[in-house]
């Protein structure tokens, strides 16, 4: 696979596994667990081997396997019981740890085995609030941290993806006829959806009727519902779009648009708490995070 990153520094190990490079150096001298590579200038360093085997010894250990007893195991056998591990009795932080350890070799079984184990036991809302939100807020850590590459995120935040909109399309013939109807949308160039599909789950497991437009939409390709006389309410989440110095801009646009109608118009993320205070002339709504919208719905 281009592009996969396949070295990784002991600060990369230690972000990853949530293990301090102290720890990871003593199970590599004491243990003999992982073998670290020297670039031509003697820099350590570890490949993706390495990083798959010490999420399974992390795994391991803290289901009560004692480091002493792993370091017998041969790789194959860490792996094994890792992976049988993965599936049995688990709990919030290590199915947390086997989807982190499925997006890093890019295993869709695991994954989906992972979720399904978890499923047994929760509702899709407590799978979403109690293991995939910290996921995904590690996921960011990573991210920032430059541990993580692109196609690790894509790989893990479709599949995420795919099981908000199988238990969406499972509520759906059970929407009621309620007045309001959600227009759910991400403004131009703004790709991050999990949150924004989400938000549309809760939403139609209220019994509320949505449109879902997607990610990237230019803001003119919404005149149509802009124009509309039935009771909207429109939402977008905002990560990374607008830029700051446009952002003013795009809700000057909406409350222009939207003062003289009964349009609502709801916005949440990261882009918003700098002006989460600001009085509109519109019915425009901010919010920090889904949560505090779905407090006040």
């Amino acid at each position: 696979m281009s592009g996969i990153k396949l070295i990784f520094s002991i600060k990369d190990l230690e972000n990853i596994t949530g293990i301090k490079a102290h720890t990871i150096r003593i199970w590599e001298k004491r243990y003999n667990l992982l073998t670290p590579k020297r670039t031509d200038t003697n820099i350590r360093f570890y490949d993706n081997d390495s990083l798959k085997k010490l999420l399974n010894i992390v795994l391991l250990n803290k289901n009560n396997y004692k480091i002493s007893k792993i370091a017998e195991m041969t790789s194959e056998e860490i792996m094994l019981n890792a992976r049988e591990l993965a599936n049995i009795n688990l709990i919030d932080d290590e199915a947390i740890n086997a989807f982190k350890l499925a997006m890093f070799q890019f295993d869709k079984v695991l994954f989906h085995k992972t979720y399904n184990e978890l499923a047994q036991k929760k509702t899709f809302r407590d799978i979403f609030k109690d293991i995939f939100t910290p996921f995904l807020h590690q996921i960011g850590l990573l991210w920032h941290t430059e541990t993580l590459l692109t196609s690790h995120e894509h790989f893990i935040s479709n599949l995420i993806t795919q099981k908000i909109q199988i238990n969406t399309e499972k509520l759906e013939l059970n929407v009621s006829n309620r007045a309001t109807t959600y227009v759910l949308f991400l403004p131009e160039n703004e790709m991050h959806e999990v949150g924004l599909l989400y938000l549309n789950y809760e939403l139609v497991l209220r019994g509320y009727q949505t449109i879902y437009l997607g990610p990237s939409l230019p803001l003119n390709n919404l005149d149509y519902f802009f124009k509309n006389n039935k009771d909207l309410c429109f939402i977008t989440s905002m990560t990374i779009e607008p830029h700051d110095n446009k952002l003013m801009e795009y809700f000057n646009k909406i409350d222009a648009i939207l003062k003289h109608s009964e349009h609502e118009f709801i916005a949440f993320g990261r882009k918003t708490e700098a002006l989460i205070n600001h009085k509109f002339d519109s019915n425009i709504r901010l919010y920090a995070t889904i949560s505090e919208f779905l407090k006040n719905l």
